[in-house]
């Protein structure tokens, strides 16, 4: 090989001053090669070789090339594709419609999509990097291959308990028939009882909703999840409601961080750090029953200014005070749904150049590829884990035995 090369630099008379000589010397390479392979799939599908009619068995026959550009690594590249006279060879290295070459390109724009640069920035880019233009239709295409992996993702099998679920939904608009409408992207993050997280599923609905996050308990069911020991849920009216109807044993925490930002949201700025003080008390209180005294007490101080904060807590308050029941350290895991926000947050990063995605499939796909680049570094567990699951066994004790677990 070495030698094949010097000869062919000096037979060329080529001198290789910089990267771009070195590109166009390995593009022509490269197109000499597929062509000789392509050459070589023709000659297996006549079952003959060019010009040896002796072994020649059939009634088809060469029938010339057709020409077709190909985009590389290495920049667009023309191709010489042979052809049979009545249209049965079909090339496998260069499919039809094919007009990427390498896995390493698609890889490439597939990276660049995840990230959340847009069909305009990675058009731009490939011609800055590769002098490659590339279409929206191509990018749409080579980006549309990963929707059955998304499909087998959502539909993999799960673990048959796990200790702890967040479920929450985050909002985009999508062009739907002509119109910009608002999808609910449902997701679910389990923490398993070996306690390593785990996204169990994303799924693009209408407006959030009771009945949808109903459809998706079901849909865990159905994948394996035979029990979650406790859920942690935002105020979403009927949520509770729909995950007792799938899972009637499960413990329902809502979400400490979402009700105080309830309370707060019509609370005057002069009075908004004693007020927050207060509630503290509520929130903090070492046992129920000292919550439940404070809550009287925030009661007293601040109903005749701010009654429906009182009520609110009141009215939820079998919700709300769910982590009363377990130690700190449960108390900590449970109390917020801070880890799903906080994987929210990060797809928000993603998807913050995207003001409107074309389709449902395309916002699903670029939230697909977010995920997986988000849970590439979720490969530890909490440090605090055994002495969760510990003190978990001791209050689950009976529906974790029957599961053998």
């Amino acid at each position: 090989m070495r030698e094949m090369m010097k000869n062919y630099l000096k037979d060329a008379d080529l001198s290789i001053q910089d990267g771009s000589d070195v590109k166009n010397i390995m593009r022509d390479m490269m197109s000499v090669l597929l062509e000789g392979a392509l050459d070589g799939e023709l000659d297996d599908s006549l079952g003959y070789n060019k010009y040896d009619y002796k072994n020649k068995d059939t009634r088809n026959s060469r029938n010339g090339h057709s020409n077709k550009t190909m985009h590389t690594s290495y920049g667009d590249m023309e191709l010489e594709i042979p052809r049979d006279r009545k249209g049965e060879y079909e090339p496998q290295i260069v499919k039809k419609y094919q007009n990427t070459l390498t896995q390493d390109m698609e890889e490439k724009i597939i990276s660049m999509y995840a990230k959340g640069m847009t069909m305009g920035d990675i058009e731009s880019h490939m011609q800055d990097l590769y002098g490659i233009d590339i279409s929206d239709s191509t990018i749409s295409r080579i980006t549309d291959k990963i929707l059955p992996f998304v499909k087998e993702w959502q539909e993999r099998p799960l673990a048959e308990v796990y200790a702890v679920v967040f479920m929450d939904a985050i909002h985009y608009h999508v062009r739907c028939e002509g119109r910009v409408v608002k999808r609910a992207v449902y997701i679910a993050i389990g923490i398993n009882m070996d306690g390593y997280k785990d996204v169990l599923g994303m799924y693009v609905g209408e407006n959030e909703s009771a009945k949808y996050w109903l459809s998706i308990m079901n849909g865990l069911k159905n994948r394996g999840v035979e029990d979650i020991l406790i859920a942690c849920v935002d105020g979403l009216s009927g949520f509770p409601q729909a995950i007792e109807a799938v899972y009637p044993q499960t413990e329902i925490q809502q979400c400490i961080i979402h009700q105080i930002r309830n309370s707060t949201k019509f609370v005057s700025y002069k009075d908004i750090k004693a007020l927050m003080a207060d509630l503290k008390l509520v929130y903090a209180a070492p046992t129920e029953e000292i919550a439940l005294s404070e809550l009287e007490e925030f009661r007293e101080h601040w109903d005749g200014k701010y009654p429906k904060i009182y009520k609110s807590w009141h009215e939820k308050w079998a919700l709300l005070a769910t982590y009363f029941k377990y130690p700190l350290s449960v108390r900590r895991l449970i109390y917020t749904t801070n880890t799903i926000e906080g994987f929210n947050r990060q797809l928000r990063k993603v998807t913050k150049s995207k003001t409107i995605f074309p389709s449902d499939d395309s916002l699903l796909k670029m939230l697909y590829l977010a995920m997986i680049d988000i849970t590439k570094k979720w490969t530890g567990r909490r440090q605090d884990w055994s002495q969760i699951r510990a003190q978990l066994e001791i209050y689950f004790e009976e529906r974790l035995c029957d599961r053998n677990i």
